[in-house]
Order: structure tokens, then C-alpha cells, then sequence
């Protein structure tokens, strides 16, 4: 792939992003646009009001009524981890192995010095920060030290500042991460970890689930912390634990914090929000608000957070001066790991929007996402059809900022920076997605989608009852088959051929 350098594509930005509010601005450190990057967790593009939800969502809306929608936007796989290191990274995770969904001790997946998105608004000037969910690892080859200088991390990648949920928060260690240190941690009260044997004498939901406010139901039956039990074991840093209604609150005021500390100077803010991961546990306000159970109530939280963010941007006098992106980091699920009543209380919210699978799966549910682009020199609601990858925002942005693409460390992010800012139509050939296994799947840009053969169970097995378009045959879907029902693979021979041959070039590309 070749190398972006394009520094006409500084002007580019100031005359289409900066004209709006400031025509006679010049290049300078005063005058170039802030980026707010909201990147939600387990948010399916249905999820959404303006999408036809049935919970109410005015404040994401705002972004997509006045910004533009993009009907077919990916993250570059079905869960967190992956999607996340690509969107970072600019590569696939599947290029290489120990990069599925992340143990809440792993080690940093991102090495040190690498390029990033972060690194290059950094290298551009920008003030940056990653506030929120991590799980890429943290630490060394022994993985976090949990009780002194967690290193290398985010400070590692670009990141000036980070404030961190380390994994998940079904997953221990329930702690901040601040910067390099865990936040309130009391040094004669350390940190035990582990994802093998039980340590510690707290008490676990399999061998005590009367103390239980929050029951699990696959899974997540280990260390309890503020009534939930978790994936792992854990001890210590009492002083340092955190309160599951509290957390969302907690991100906005780092978030507010960061924003209104940047000055004048220029800053790149990943929100990186934990709802509506599990566990789904809303601040007291919310709880018992949607009419759908904890899943709407953290939906409605969600959005919520949204708001305070550009109520923040708007006081601070940098709403009209700054680009958000909002997007998640792949599709919906409803029973995860906890009894939420998700299935039972949906009644007619369809999370999916329409699409076939969920979570996990191959299907489109999986990985096509919510996103849209809204800030000043965006057109104002307008719809985006065209195919557009998570991963191609380090080369669209090293671009717009003239930076060079390391075609090393980024080697399947491509610049489409027309594409995101609404001047293009002309978008991808091609995208990978990645299910769970291992199983990948490519979409092209005529609106075809081919799923290769494979011998998966054909429901994720372990409980949330989502298909996993797993199939012994080969399948090929239109994209306008929203629901994947017609499998054109023997109808269509040629076309079928055609994709699978695109689809191991991807995948044999150095």
C-alpha cells in the first residue's frame, strides 16, 4: 500500500473544516480542529432512536441528523479487542496471533513507539488523551504491575494522557488506571491478580451467589466486587475499587477535564465509553428509567454522557471548532454474561436495525456499526452509503494533518479522508470482518458479501443465543439482503469466486 504524504491536504483542512466558523483562519496552532473520536461498546445501529429504537437517543441523534449517517460503516470485527487494536493500529488483529478479546491482565498488545492514530495527532500537535475503556493490555511480557508503574501502555503509543477501565468491566482488576499508576490505590493494601487459580479470600458468585445483587448466567461466576462477579480473581485495592453506577460519570468528568486543560491548544480526545458493555448497571437516576430493563437504562445513560460532552464543548466555547466521530466498536448483544432480562424485556427494540446476527457473529450485525461524522464543514444530514472501515481513520487523518502513513505498522489503513468528511462517494474495494474463531469474511464495494466456508457451531455456543453465520457452505449475501437470507453462493459461481480470491489476497498481503 502505498505511502500517504500530503501536505496539500493541510489547506484542504483548513479551507473545508475551518471556513465555517473562523474564513479568515490560517494554519496555526489556534486554528486547527479539535477531534472528539466516541467510540461506544456493544451499540447496535437499531439501538439508536433516529434509527427507529424505541429508546429515546436525542443527543446521538443530533450527531447523525446534523452530520452524516453512514448506512455501512465497519469496525473490523465482532468484539472488542480486535476492533479496537485495528482501529488504533491501522491492521487487522487477525495478522497475527493473541489478539482475540483480552484477559484483564494481558499484556500490552501495541508495542511501544508504534504508530498510531493517536501518535499521529500528536506528531501533528495536538494534545491527547484516552479516556475509558483500554483492553488492549497493559505492561510488560508478565503483563501489568498492578501495585507501581504500569508501562508500557497508552503513554507508550501517543496518548499524553490516559484514564483508564483496563479491561472490561466484567473482568478484574475493577480499578482506574491513571496515567501509568492504578487511581487510590493504598500501597500497604496490594493488588493480587489472576486469571488461573483463585487468590485471596474474597468471596467468588460460584461459591457464594447469595451475596449477589447482579446474578450471572454464563461465566462471570469469580471474584465479587460491588455485588457483581467477575471474569478472574482478584484481591486488594480496596481503596481503589470502583462503583459500577458511578463509572459514566466518572469518564464524563475526566473527559470534561481534558477538554477545558487543553487551552488553546489544539486536542484529540478518545472517549472510549463502557456502556453498554456488562455488567449494565446505570447510576441510580437511570436505573428503571427505559422501560427495557438495565440494557436501556445504560442506552439511555449513553447517551446522556453524549450530551455533557457537547454541553462541554459548547461552554468551553469549542463545540463550532471541533469534529466528533461516534461510533461502536462492533453489534449488539443482549444476554452476555449476566440476568438482565435483555431477551425478555426488548419487546419491540430491535437492536440490530434490521440486521441478521449480533455480536460474535459473521453476520452483517457484527460489524456493521453506527457511525457518524458531525462538526464544522460536515454537510448537515446527509446519508453516506458508501462502504468505510474503523481502520482507515490513522491514514484519513495522517493525511488531512500531513503525516506519512507507516505502510509498516499500518499496513491496511487507507486514506478515505474525502469518504469522512462527506466530498466522496469513492470509498474501499474491499473490508474484512472478523467473527469469532477466527472466521473472515469480505465485503466489496458493489454490495456483495461472501462468507467462507467453516465448521463453527451455528449459535455462539457459550449462551448469547446469536448466530454465527457459520456454514459448511459458502455463502454470498447482497448487502441490500439486510437480513442475509437469500444465499446467492450457487447462483452466482463467479461472483462467489471473485470474492473469495479478494479475500485471500487481503490476507496473504504483507
Amino acid at each position: 500500500m502505498a505511502q500517504y504524504k500530503n501536505l496539500s491536504a493541510l489547506f484542504f483542512l483548513l479551507g473545508f473544516l475551518l471556513k465555517p466558523y473562523d474564513s479568515s483562519a490560517q494554519w496555526g496552532k489556534d486554528n486547527i480542529p479539535n477531534v472528539v473520536l466516541i467510540y461506544t461498546d456493544d451499540l447496535g445501529y437499531g439501538d439508536l432512536s433516529f434509527a427507529g429504537g424505541k429508546i429515546p437517543t436525542p443527543n446521538i441523534d443530533k450527531l447523525f441528523g446534523e452530520g452524516i449517517n453512514f448506512t455501512h460503516a465497519y469496525s473490523s470485527a465482532a468484539t472488542c479487542t480486535p476492533s479496537r487494536y485495528s482501529l488504533l493500529t491501522g491492521e487487522y488483529a487477525w495478522r497475527s496471533k493473541g489478539r482475540g478479546v483480552a484477559r484483564g491482565n494481558a499484556s500490552a498488545l501495541i508495542d511501544s513507539g508504534r504508530q498510531t492514530l493517536a501518535s499521529v495527532f500528536k506528531e501533528a500537535g495536538f494534545k491527547t488523551a484516552v479516556i475509558g475503556k483500554w483492553h488492549l493490555g497493559l505492561g510488560g511480557a508478565d503483563g501489568p504491575d498492578w501495585n507501581g508503574v504500569i508501562s508500557p501502555g497508552p503513554l507508550d503509543i501517543g496518548f499524553d494522557e490516559a484514564f483508564l477501565i483496563p479491561a472490561t468491566g466484567d473482568r478484574v482488576p475493577t480499578v482506574f488506571v491513571k496515567n501509568d499508576r492504578v487511581l487510590n490505590l493504598d500501597p500497604s493494601d496490594p493488588i493480587t491478580v489472576s486469571y488461573g487459580e483463585k487468590v485471596g479470600d474474597w468471596p467468588t458468585g460460584k461459591e457464594n451467589p447469595e451475596l449477589l445483587t447482579t446474578m450471572y448466567s454464563h461465566g462471570h461466576d469469580q471474584t465479587i466486587v460491588n455485588g457483581v462477579s467477575r471474569i478472574g480473581y482478584m484481591t486488594g485495592g480496596k481503596s481503589a475499587l470502583w462503583r459500577d453506577e458511578d463509572i459514566s460519570d466518572r469518564l464524563v468528568e475526566e473527559s470534561r477535564k481534558f477538554i477545558s486543560n487543553s487551552g488553546n491548544q489544539p486536542f484529540f480526545l478518545y472517549f472510549s465509553t463502557h456502556d453498554i458493555h456488562v455488567p449494565r448497571i446505570a447510576h441510580e437516576r437511570w436505573q428503571g428509567r427505559s422501560g427495557f430493563g438495565p440494557r436501556g437504562d445504560v442506552i439511555l445513560q449513553l447517551d446522556e454522557a453524549v450530551g455533557m460532552i457537547l454541553n462541554h464543548l459548547e461552554k468551553e466555547k469549542k463545540l463550532d471548532s471541533t469534529l466528533i466521530i461516534f461510533t461502536s466498536d462492533n453489534g449488539p448483544v443482549w444476554d452476555d454474561g449476566y440476568v438482565d432480562l435483555a431477551f425478555e424485556l426488548i419487546g419491540d427494540h430491535d437492536a440490530t436495525g434490521g440486521l441478521r446476527g449480533g455480536k460474535y457473529s459473521a453476520f452483517e450485525a457484527g460489524t456493521r456499526v453506527p457511525f457518524a461524522v458531525f462538526g464544522p464543514g460536515i454537510p448537515k444530514g446527509e446519508t453516506q452509503e458508501t462502504i468505510f472501515s474503523q481502520i482507515d481513520l490513522l491514514a484519513s487523518f495522517a493525511s488531512l494533518l500531513g503525516q506519512s502513513t507507516d505502510v509498516n505498522s499500518a499496513p491496511d489503513s487507507e486514506d478515505h479522508h474525502l469518504v469522512l468528511l462527506g466530498k466522496s462517494e469513492e470509498g474501499r474495494e474491499g473490508l474484512v470482518q472478523e467473527a469469532i474463531s477466527g472466521v473472515l469474511s469480505y465485503v466489496s464495494n458493489d454490495g456483495f458479501k461472501y462468507i467462507p466456508p467453516s465448521n463453527g457451531a451455528a449459535i455462539v455456543p457459550w449462551g448469547p443465543k446469536i448466530e454465527t453465520g457459520f456454514s459448511e457452505k459458502p455463502q454470498l449475501y447482497t448487502l441490500s439482503d439486510k437480513r442475509e437470507v437469500e444465499n446467492l453462493a450457487d447462483k452466482m459461481p463467479e461472483k462467489r469466486a471473485e470474492l473469495a480470491k479478494k479475500l485471500q489476497a487481503v490476507i496473504d498481503q504483507k
